[in-house]
């Protein structure tokens, strides 16, 4: 979907029609929502925006048989926690929650009410779930990625900068997914004669050292990979590799807004569509330890090209030609 298409979307969330063209259903349900982004944050309401169109479609409408309660994270650990818990005590339905650092702090409030994660980098190994197929507990929901697409992360950094030979790996250690992904980004490298540099997630400051430290070495790039305690470091990474002219990939099109030059990753705006239908199937009576963690379907390549040109780069028109997004 396109951004101008997310405006209309957006302005329009709150005159949708009552009708759909599922059966409508009549009981009030009350829905918790935690995201780990800030209530001014363009992208996080175009994605509930999304939400609501998706519970629209199969018969849900605030005021009308929906109630929601929300609460915006900030990226801050401490105040997700105690988020997590007033939601809880609330006695919601179920709770929409963003990822994987709103997931866990709300699984350590409670083990009885349903949780949906419209995008979690690696639930099974975070412990959300038992199985992909057969979850087993009070979560389930949609997969961010699949660990291969940190290999394709290079792939396409590489194409866009084609003398690249050094590139550093902006992670977060701390998660199973941080390590899994720099893995299969260092195999690649080796086969492609790229040495591989890890940077661990810290503060703006930090990564601004480990940025600067990095780039005293000419033809590098950089790779960050996705987390929410990366995420809400958005701004000051782009500005960061923007002033060390490093060419950078990632993995939310919202980078590349901020002024990245190039992101590849998962459409977040149907993966937040797609978690209306598990939120409906629940409110029908189905367990999210029935209801298995589906992978990512659409993916989405967005490049910004007066960032391209800012750094003296001529991306290649086959890689142009297979962008969803460019932004001039």
């Amino acid at each position: 979907m396109r951004r101008r298409e997310f405006i209309t979307l957006l302005g329009g969330a709150a005159a949708w029609p009552l009708a759909s063209r599922a059966q409508q259903p009549t009981q009030m349900k009350r829905l918790g929502v935690l995201m780990n982004l800030a209530a001014d944050d363009l992208e996080g309401q175009i994605r509930f925006a999304a939400f609501l169109q998706g519970m629209q479609e199969v018969g849900w409408a605030v005021g009308r048989n929906l109630r929601i309660d929300i609460r915006w994270g900030l990226g801050d650990v401490t105040r997700l926690r105690k988020q997590a818990v007033e939601l809880v005590s609330l006695a919601p339905d179920a709770i929409l929650a963003q990822g994987s650092s709103t997931v866990r702090p709300l699984l350590e409030a409670t083990r009885n009410i349903p949780i949906v994660f419209p995008a979690s980098s690696d639930p099974l190994g975070a412990g959300f779930v038992d199985s992909l197929a057969r979850p087993g507990g009070n979560a389930t929901g949609f997969m961010s990625f699949e660990y291969s697409i940190s290999g394709k992360w290079l792939e396409v950094l590489k194409e866009a900068a084609p003398t690249m030979t050094r590139v550093a790996v902006l992670r977060d250690a701390s998660q199973g997914s941080g390590t899994s992904m720099y893995a299969i980004i260092q195999a690649l490298a080796s086969s492609l004669r790229i040495e591989v540099n890890p940077i661990n997630i810290g503060s703006a400051e930090e990564i601004e050292r480990a940025i600067a430290s990095f780039t005293r070495v000419a033809n590098g790039g950089l790779i960050v990979t996705t987390a929410g305690s990366i995420d809400m470091h958005r701004d000051s990474i782009v500005a960061s590799a923007a002033r060390h002219k490093l060419p950078a990939v990632y993995p939310v099109r919202n980078y590349v807004v901020a002024g990245g030059l190039i992101s590849y990753g998962i459409d977040y705006v149907d993966q937040y569509r797609r978690a209306a239908g598990y939120v409906d199937r629940i409110f029908k009576g189905e367990k999210p330890a029935d209801l298995p963690v589906q992978a990512p379907t659409k993916y989405e390549l967005v490049i910004n090209l007066k960032t391209a040109k800012t750094l003296g780069l001529a991306v290649p028109p086959t890689l142009l030609a297979t962008a969803d997004e460019v932004i001039e």
